[in-house]
């Protein structure tokens, strides 16, 4: 079982990489070579928020199943789907905050050795709420308000941390939640002053009657005068508000939480988290403008926060990683994720039921039934 240390080392690893700019991932490394001698490694590629109730999980999963040994590593959801399809690293298990990413960018890429999608399933097996993060020191905290965070934000004396859209989840979906509040408040007044003048190459926000178009370059980059400060992931912004070098930052419910931070709730309209307002999500995308993707141009309309979970079709531990999956939605999984704020669906929807493993198949339920 791992040591009780293995957060605070998380954390420690966090801290040592807050000075980049890039996506990097955060890697189980509290197990030593020694440890590993006679057990399967188990190579679980992780969304960032899920970082703290899946160490959790960890430890659990390995009590029950001690001949297997779970190396995790964490990114943003969309750097995490790079390491399958463009980097082609032997992964065992895929989780993202965002459930959409896997058809999009793994049904879309072939196993080059066979040819095959690297996955034709999934799992969608949780939701969450995007929510503003900040502390009792940070500027204007007493003021802040669910309806007037778009004005604080815009103050270029505040900082506000913002995750590489280009790479995470968090990060467009933070791009998504000003564009709903305009349309929540009908003003249309709130992106320009928040990202105008951030960026060497602008991030640029078109208006059409039905449907708002959020196009992220392909270099996104900082001014140095900027009020916006970039990191690859949404959880390498904690460390920052932590320690006052940001005011403000857009984290999922669950990681406010388990961080202790201060919390302001979006409105329903915004925080993308419940299915009656699926269709006010769904007026808003983010397109990238980002050719590092060679066979699809990643295009992410406004939706329910949904996470899923896969394996790819090149796993080297299919049948561990079918058990991993198995544990994530067994009873003893949800105690975990719901005493860390992170609640699981009640009926995990699966799509291309028919070609997950079977063992899977008896704890879903098709999402294309109506």
């Amino acid at each position: 079982m791992k040591s009780k240390n293995h957060l605070l080392l998380l954390t420690i690893i966090w801290l040592d990489l807050m000075t980049s700019g890039c996506s990097i991932g955060i890697q189980d490394v509290s197990t030593q070579p020694s440890d590993l001698t006679n057990k399967t490694p188990l190579v679980v590629f992780a969304a960032g928020s899920l970082i703290i109730p899946f160490a959790e999980l960890e430890q659990a999963f390995e009590a029950r199943y001690p001949d297997i040994d779970v190396l995790a590593e964490y990114h943003g959801s969309i750097q995490v789907m790079r390491h399958v399809t463009e980097l082609h690293e032997d992964i065992d298990v895929v989780a993202t905050a965002d459930a959409s990413l896997i058809p999009l960018l793994m049904y879309a890429s072939s196993v080059p050795e066979s040819g095959q999608p690297f996955a034709d399933w999934y799992i969608r097996f949780a939701s969450n709420r995007l929510a503003l993060a900040y502390t009792p020191e940070s500027r204007d905290a007493d003021e802040i308000t669910e309806e007037n965070w778009p004005d604080i934000l815009a103050d270029p004396q505040v900082k506000l941390g913002l995750s590489d859209p280009r790479f995470d989840a968090s990060g467009y979906r933070t791009l998504m939640a000003f564009s709903l509040m305009e349309n929540t408040q009908e003003r249309y007044n709130f992106f320009g002053p928040v990202f105008d003048e951030q960026f060497t190459f602008p991030v640029t926000i078109f208006r059409d009657d039905d449907l708002t178009t959020i196009t992220v370059p392909e270099i996104l980059e900082t001014r140095p005068d900027a009020h916006i400060v970039l990191r690859g992931g949404s959880i390498m912004l904690i460390a920052l508000l932590e320690s006052g070098d940001i005011d403000y930052a857009f984290e999922y419910e669950s990681v406010i939480q388990q961080h202790s931070l201060e919390m302001l709730p979006l409105p329903d309209t915004v925080h993308m988290g419940e299915t009656a307002y699926e269709s006010v999500y769904n007026a808003v995308q983010v397109n990238l403008d980002f050719q590092r993707f060679a066979t699809v141009k990643p295009q992410f309309r406004g939706e329910r926060i949904g996470y899923g979970i896969t394996i790819p079709a090149n796993a080297p531990h299919a049948e561990e990683a079918a058990l991993f999956v198995a544990f994530l939605l067994s009873p003893e999984a949800r105690t975990i994720m719901e005493a860390n704020h992170h609640s699981l669906f009640e009926f995990p929807l699966a799509d291309g039921y028919t070609a997950m493993p079977e063992s899977l198949q008896a704890l879903c339920i098709p999402s294309e039934l109506p």
